[in-house]
């Protein structure tokens, strides 16, 4: 008999991390931290663990691995993602499409369409289990491979009950873009939507007015060689080339809410200098903490989604391709207002543990 509990993740935009107990095994599906800066890994939620497991290298899903490694735990991932993992991990590699077996547990995996390296898991317990991990169908970055049939889901719902496809968001975006003067600052998740945002940048304004910072660079350098990144990044091998003192209008740069990294360094000195608001903007295109909502308060700060999670339709679509008879919609606050909406044909479980 195995089971699944969500230890965080349900009710919030927070720390990713769910408990899989098999009849022998206690496994963790993601350890993340944040993304709000008070949002922390819980050590104690390692009691007891045998290994993690990792869906990709974002904040709020790896952010707690430094204390699964001085557990001494196994952590299973993709190579991609393991490279963000401190040197010390014991890493247990996963591939990024194929089934291993995890001590006589199916496990599939399958490309999330979100980040690169980033994985859905699908685990051959009871009737099946899936856990999206985040996950997205409409970038023209990342490949999206559809998963098993699961009667249990614990899917990203990180939009909520949202509904707006990539297309409208980025009309807003470029409409956006064409009302604000000078430069504009895009922070981003470097492994996340970096590339993306850079292609349609290009496509619209031209090579010469983008910029990527290092961290970006060296991110998207690896990705443009890597199997299931779109034809289109072709077209952003010249910015891997452009150094950071290159003029251009557009500067996508690590951190994604500029607390830290090129980002932060931007803001900072544009504040300083009186720019920020005036000749110098920042665009916020994915969840906002208290940080960025700062800098959105003072006026040098905007915020315009670029979809990188699952719609409402997308969020019904994968609950209906899988089969599932319930599911636990995480990553997003209210999730009890799943339990009227129409559409999923199956259970929304909100509370406690699922047998499987």
């Amino acid at each position: 008999m195995a089971e699944i509990k969500i230890l965080s993740g349900l009710g919030e935009k927070g720390p990713a991390c769910m408990l899989l107990t098999t009849e022998n095994r206690r496994w963790l599906l993601d350890c993340g931290h944040g993304p709000e800066a008070n949002a922390h890994f819980d050590p104690a939620w390692l009691e007891g663990i045998d290994a993690v497991f990792i869906t990709h290298d974002h904040i709020d899903h790896i952010g707690g691995a430094p204390y699964t490694v001085e557990n001494g735990l196994p952590i299973y991932t993709t190579r991609r993602t393991a490279m963000a993992l401190p040197p010390a991990a014991d890493i247990r590699l996963l591939p990024e499409q194929g089934v291993s077996d995890i001590e006589g547990v199916r496990l599939t995996t399958g490309r999330n369409g979100h980040a690169l390296g980033g994985v859905w898991f699908h685990f051959a317990l009871g009737d099946g289990l899936f856990y999206s991990g985040d996950w997205s169908e409409e970038s023209e970055w990342f490949s999206f491979d559809a998963p098993p049939k699961a009667k249990t889901a614990i899917i990203d719902c990180s939009y909520h009950l949202d509904d707006i496809p990539q297309a409208q968001r980025i009309a807003t975006l470029d409409s956006l873009i064409d009302k604000l003067e000078g430069k504009i600052l895009l922070p981003v998740p470097p492994s996340g939507r970096a590339g993306e945002l850079a292609v349609h940048l290009i496509e619209r304004y031209g090579v010469d007015s983008v910029i990527l910072d290092p961290e970006c660079r060296a991110v998207i350098a690896e990705a443009v060689s890597c199997e299931g990144i779109s034809e289109k990044a072709k077209s952003i091998e010249p910015l891997l080339t452009r150094g950071d003192m290159d003029e251009a209008r557009f500067l996508i740069c690590d951190t994604p809410n500029a607390d830290g990294g090129a980002a932060w360094g931007y803001v900072r000195a544009w504040h300083e200098s009186g720019r920020l608001g005036q000749d110098a903007h920042v665009i916020f295109t994915g969840h906002m903490t208290a940080h960025a909502r700062g800098i959105e308060k003072v006026g040098g700060g905007n915020f315009c989604r670029w979809n990188v999670h699952p719609p409402l339709s997308d969020q019904k679509t994968m609950i209906k391709r899988l089969g599932a008879e319930r599911f636990a919609p995480v990553f997003c606050h209210e999730p009890e207002e799943y339990l009227s909406e129409d559409g999923f044909g199956a259970e929304v479980f909100l509370h406690g543990s699922i047998k499987l």
